[in-house]
């Protein structure tokens, strides 16, 4: 495919999704009827889609409207380029931009215009962290960058960096985090890779990783993920320490990989249908269902598609699996509580409810971590039992 051909293919895609269809979902259907397109092809109109996706308002502007092509224009215009090298008429190309089609001011637009967000929502990180809000919202309009965990039961941080640049996948440490890689060319190699397919690498957000390293877990201790999803959170905890990890999902399908992730990683970790069965526990770790909003980078389509009304479901929704997992730990235990949320509605102020509705657990440790080029956003709290 032509770089022309790879816009108006991402831009037919973006008008689906305006349609309402999710983007894995017009991606495939794109995919499908395009077999012509080869893997580069369809990875390029990927990343042109997610761009564009991410910066839905401020690319409209600079495109004239709201539809695949206007957002396509934008990207353009917002790179600097001229349109109608792409933008030709020519073949597969999209016609020339017309006069109605002119560039918008996007230096006179809304505040939420420009950093893409919806009115509400950046409303209310203003109220929340005032003209941080800003910075924020600026690091949820780029691609988010690509962190590996280095399973340091099995290698060290220098020694999965050798193997892995011998796959070509270069990658440098994390100043804060000492088990996470940032992958700096090559990402989508990972998978492919020795390390990772000796398990000497998980792909693992170092904000998540910087989260579990920060859970009280020692030697002995029994362990349930209680949410744990691909199980990610699973495999960290069970690198920490000699420790027995349980998991436990509520889509139990969820979970269908982590046997053979485990395997690759050199952990043994258990799959529970019934943790009432298999508590009490020394520590439940719940990563609740939330917003998604510190990772909306990577899925932007949760970015427009949360209301207000929706954000203020999660809570009765967090507070209710955080009183079924209490349940799970043995006296004076430890329950700890993940989202990947910036709002305080699903996290400081959630917990600070909760905690008052359940005096046998007292606040031992809370931090936000916000979306940055060091990772995503996540929050974690750790209540212990007194």
């Amino acid at each position: 495919m032509t770089p022309g051909a790879r816009v108006a293919a991402a831009a037919g895609i973006l008008e689906a999704m305006i349609g309402g269809a999710r983007p894995e979902q017009a991606l495939s259907h794109w995919a499908r009827g395009s077999r012509y397109a080869g893997s580069k092809d369809r990875a390029a109109v990927r990343d042109l889609v997610f761009d564009a996706w991410r910066r839905r308002r401020s690319y409209g502007v600079l495109g004239g409207g709201d539809t695949g092509r206007a957002l396509m224009l934008g990207a353009i215009r917002a790179r600097g380029e001229d349109p109608r090298v792409l933008m030709s008429g020519e073949r597969h190309d999209l016609g020339p931009p017309t006069a109605d089609e002119a560039a918008g001011a996007l230096d006179t637009a809304s505040a939420a215009v420009r950093v893409d967000m919806p009115d509400w929502a950046f409303e209310r990180l203003c109220d929340v962290y005032g003209d941080e809000a800003v910075q924020i919202s600026a690091a949820l309009q780029d691609r988010a960058p690509v962190f590996l965990r280095v399973n340091l039961g099995k290698t060290s941080v220098s020694d999965a960096q050798k193997c892995l640049s011998e796959d070509g996948i270069l990658t440098e440490p994390h100043d804060d985090v000492r088990t996470a890689l940032r992958v700096t060319e090559n990402e989508r190699r990972v998978k492919v890779s020795r390390a990772y397919l000796d398990g000497l690498v998980e792909l693992q957000d170092a904000s998540s990783q910087a989260a579990m390293a920060a859970l009280p877990l020692t030697d002995g201790m029994r362990v349930l993920d209680y949410c744990a999803g691909g199980g990610g959170k699973s495999l960290a905890m069970a690198a920490l320490a000699k420790i027995e990890v349980d998991a436990h999902d509520a889509n139990p399908a969820r979970m269908k990989d982590l046997p053979e992730r485990a395997r690759r990683g050199g952990h043994e970790i258990a799959v529970v249908s019934d943790p009432s069965e298999t508590a009490p526990y020394d520590l439940v770790l719940v990563d609740a269902p939330c917003s998604g909003s510190g990772t909306w980078r990577r899925d932007p389509d949760g970015k427009w598609r949360l209301t207000a009304e929706g954000l203020a479901d999660f809570p009765t929704l967090q507070a209710s699996i955080l009183c079924d997992a209490a349940k799970r730990i043995r006296a004076n235990g430890i329950l700890a509580y993940a989202t990947c949320s910036i709002f305080p509605d699903e996290n400081s102020n959630m917990i600070a409810q909760f905690v008052t509705q359940h005096p046998q657990l007292r606040l031992s440790f809370e931090k936000q971590w916000l979306p940055t080029t060091n990772g995503d956003g996540f929050y974690l709290a750790i209540l212990e039992g007194v």
